[in-house]
């Protein structure tokens, strides 16, 4: 092996049989170490661009360091951008990358982080994406980062997601894209794409998990001061904020209403007589008004007060199904399931702190 034969070379006193009739050979031993260790060791390289959406960057950089704090050798972390030039942040921070991207090899993990930069993308920094982005083991983005992904083709016939404010504009400019809105993270093969701003840092966590361990994962989440990991098909935001808020007063009340009694009668019948409108006025108004079906809005309002009481209670699944309106434990585990893909046992295990009772 050169490796042995670098290292005799180099110590000529290695390779030869101590005087004492012992074996020499311990300097090789630690270079076949290293070259274990450096084996591996992922490359993590985050693309720079100017008006990138700093968080983006640092967050999920926090994470990977973390990872190689807890366990030395696990990753060696790099920034570039296009000609090795400071970059100028969407919030007016400047920074300094440690290299070129026409200097840096295929990384294993090579990240795109979204921001402003991403509306009229560089085409060098697009046409070097296109090259290398194949290559790399794993290649994922970061809010609008999905764009510049798109954009070099790499998720042509794959499910991505990206920042809620523009998943219309990835679906409308890249038909060939399967784009999920609701998830905080897809992962569709060797590419995996997350939504606005912290959800690079759950999508990184998961990532230092896949690698390194839950363990490991949890003391990062912790020093963060974060959750371990929401699961990736969590949904971005609650039910007020995915809906608009009415124009009209009756309405507004309504949304208000199914907020604070989710439990109750929330048939379209009983809201439309709280709007004072017919059924039929009444579901065609709300729909106009808020984006969304009142049938949808009690579905997330509903899910979303379950999912509230499943990490801060220990209340009962059957309890917790009743006052959140689903009536029995089997309505809410198929909400769940079809919502977020998990039954709420398992959400209650991810999401529950430590330190609180189990019920």
């Amino acid at each position: 092996m050169p490796l042995l034969t670098s290292a005799s070379a180099a110590h000529p006193r290695a390779a030869r049989p101590a005087a004492d009739g012992r074996k020499g050979g311990v300097l090789v031993i630690a270079a076949l170490s290293r070259a274990a260790k450096n084996r591996d060791m992922r490359t993590v390289l985050v693309v720079l661009f100017d008006g990138v959406q700093s968080l983006d960057v640092t967050g999920p950089l926090e994470v990977f360091q973390g990872g190689e704090l807890h366990v030395p050798g696990s990753y060696r972390i790099r920034t570039a951008s296009l000609e090795g030039a400071p970059v100028r942040t969407s919030s007016g921070l400047t920074v300094v990358p440690d290299q070129a991207l026409t200097a840096s090899a295929t990384p294993h993990t090579l990240l795109v982080p979204g921001g402003q930069g991403t509306r009229n993308p560089a085409p060098d920094v697009v046409a070097w994406l296109r090259e290398h982005g194949p290559r790399a083991e794993r290649l994922v983005s970061v809010c609008t980062g999905a764009i510049l992904l798109a954009e070099a083709g790499l998720l042509d016939g794959r499910r991505a997601t990206t920042h809620w404010a523009y998943c219309d504009k990835l679906a409308r400019d890249h038909p060939s894209v399967e784009v999920d809105p609701d998830p905080i993270y897809v992962r569709d093969g060797q590419v995996a794409t997350s939504a606005g701003v912290t959800a690079g840092i759950d999508l990184a966590l998961a990532l230092v998990e896949e690698d390194l361990g839950r363990e490991v994962a949890l003391g990062i989440a912790r020093h963060l001061v974060v959750f371990l990991r929401r699961p990736g098909n969590q949904a971005q935001f609650s039910a007020q904020l995915a809906a608009q808020t009415a124009r009209r007063e009756p309405l507004r009340e309504v949304q208000q209403w199914i907020t604070e009694h989710p439990g109750g009668d929330l048939s379209v019948e009983t809201l439309a007589a709280r709007a004072r409108l017919s059924p039929r006025h009444f579901a065609r108004a709300f729909q106009a008004e808020t984006g969304t079906t009142p049938g949808r809005y009690v579905d997330r309002v509903r899910l979303e007060h379950a999912r509230r009481l499943l990490e801060d209670t220990s209340d009962g699944v059957e309890e917790i199904s009743r006052v959140c309106g689903y009536g029995t434990p089997e309505a809410m585990r198929r909400a769940f399931v079809k919502a977020l893909g998990t039954a709420p046992a398992e959400y209650r295990r991810r999401f529950r702190p430590a330190s609180a009772p189990t019920p």
